[in-house]
């Protein structure tokens, strides 16, 4: 079965940190760039972080530069999200997307809550 499960959200105050964690499984995930995305209620859902297949190129949204760091471990067909001095603004359903050439992939997302 493919899948991407998402765990590691959660509710913390402003200036913690989340690692979120997305694991894959029922494809060769080392083929694929891997994506986190997030979500805000009322808003669309905008792209957080890439990195690529080997890890070896990320890129991320201008307003998480410095703050999260996307990494990923293919032995442990494993994508995560290191987010640290977290903003309420930071509040939404975060999701991880795998894709390659006509194939994408899609987790069910993780909730978190940055208030004080």
């Amino acid at each position: 079965q493919v899948q991407l499960v998402e765990s590691g959200g959660g509710l913390v105050q402003p200036g913690e940190s989340l690692r979120l964690s997305c694991a894959a499984s029922g494809f060769t995930f080392s083929s694929y760039g891997m994506s986190w995305y997030r979500q805000a209620p009322g808003n669309e859902r905008e792209l957080v972080a890439t990195i690529s297949t080997t890890g070896s190129s990320t890129n991320y949204a201008d307003s998480v530069k410095g703050r999260f760091a996307i990494s990923r471990d293919n032995a442990k067909n494993t994508v995560y999200l290191q987010m640290n001095s977290l903003k309420p603004s930071d509040t939404a359903v975060y999701y991880c997307k795998a894709s390659r050439t006509f194939h994408t992939v899609w987790g069910q997302g993780t909730q978190v809550t940055v208030s004080s």
